[in-house]
């Protein structure tokens, strides 16, 4: 059934500080957009998701509504099973949410609703086996084959932020030790900063000075970078380092899946002029067969932060 002229679909981010939705037209474009904080249960949170949408519904036709949502979904897209920053737990969201809406609604995981944002309007247009490699405070991942997003038998796949890269290494949230998201990540990033400086880094100047006199506070992803960008020793070590871990991670990704592009997202990519190049040669000298077979071409998003949204909103104009 064709969709009315101009009629958007709703695509909401739901992180753990923030809920955000964007009406999103048929091109990809957001044409409008509405945040709240992130309520802490369901019921509330199921109200600010409903708010959001009549304020879009005050100067839209809204069609349908898609969720991405940081956290294991089932199979099927319809259930909540876990998510550690909401207060959903084994939730039939979907339903929920369609009987109170009263239009489709699609669920998704969020670096899978990146994934479709990039392939249908951002890097990935047009690749036929390819990755998502979404770095920011851990690692989200996403595969798609012939236009499909794999999810694995049971809905999980792909963790690539969780494979084992150091026996007995930095313990993860995720109950295991040595994930590479613990090396390769923006929260990585600051532990390897805070490692160089406690191991005896000159700290009568810049990151590491600021960080001796001033503490926690001064060491963020976004302090580190900007001081790499000035030529802080301590800040351009930190990055090195994850930038070595990075094109590891991603040789470990071509080697099993072999894909023709993988796209580098999350919001670490916004400071890919640092260190795309350092990766590129770290991933094309790590892979099997290096130097004798064709390397995966790497790229960065283009979405940026919207790229869930656009992506979910989307989703549910297909299933519209």
């Amino acid at each position: 059934m064709p969709l009315p002229s101009g009629s958007v679909t709703v695509g909401f981010d739901i992180g753990g500080t923030n809920l955000r939705g964007a009406a999103v037209d048929a091109a990809g474009r957001i044409v409008d957009s509405a945040q709240v904080p992130t309520p802490a249960t369901a019921d509330e949170l199921e109200s600010a998701v409903a708010e959001i949408v009549a304020h879009h519904r005050r100067r839209h036709e809204v069609t349908g509504v898609g969720l991405a949502v940081a956290g294991f979904l089932d199979p099927e897209c319809t259930t909540v099973r876990f998510a550690p920053h909401l207060p959903w737990r084994d939730a039939p969201v979907r339903d929920i949410l369609r009987d109170r809406l009263g239009v489709p609604v699609t669920l998704e995981h969020d670096a899978n609703a990146a994934a479709w944002g990039e392939y249908r309007f951002g890097a990935a247009r047009g690749a036929r086996i390819w990755v998502l490699f979404a770095v920011g405070t851990g690692i989200g991942g996403a595969l798609m084959i012939d236009g499909r997003l794999y999810r694995g038998a049971y809905g999980t796949a792909p963790e690539f932020g969780h494979l084992t890269v150091v026996r007995d290494g930095r313990p993860c949230s995720c109950g295991k030790s040595g994930c590479l998201e613990r090396y390769c990540s923006g929260t990585a990033l600051v532990e390897t900063a805070r490692e160089i400086i406690d191991g005896g880094a000159d700290g009568t100047y810049g990151l590491s000075a600021a960080y001796r006199e001033n503490g926690e506070a001064e060491l963020t992803g976004r302090a580190i970078m900007d001081a790499a960008r000035v030529g802080d020793p301590v800040a351009a070590a930190a990055v090195a380092d994850y930038t070595a871990w990075l094109g590891q991670g991603l040789s470990v990704v071509a080697d099993v899946l072999d894909p023709e592009l993988i796209v580098i997202g999350g919001g670490v990519s916004t400071d890919s002029d640092l260190w795309l190049d350092d990766a590129r040669t770290h991933f094309s000298e790590s892979i099997v067969g290096a130097g004798h077979r064709p390397v995966s071409r790497l790229t960065t998003a283009e979405l940026g932060a919207d790229a869930g949204m656009i992506g979910v909103a989307d989703l549910a104009r297909c299933e519209s």
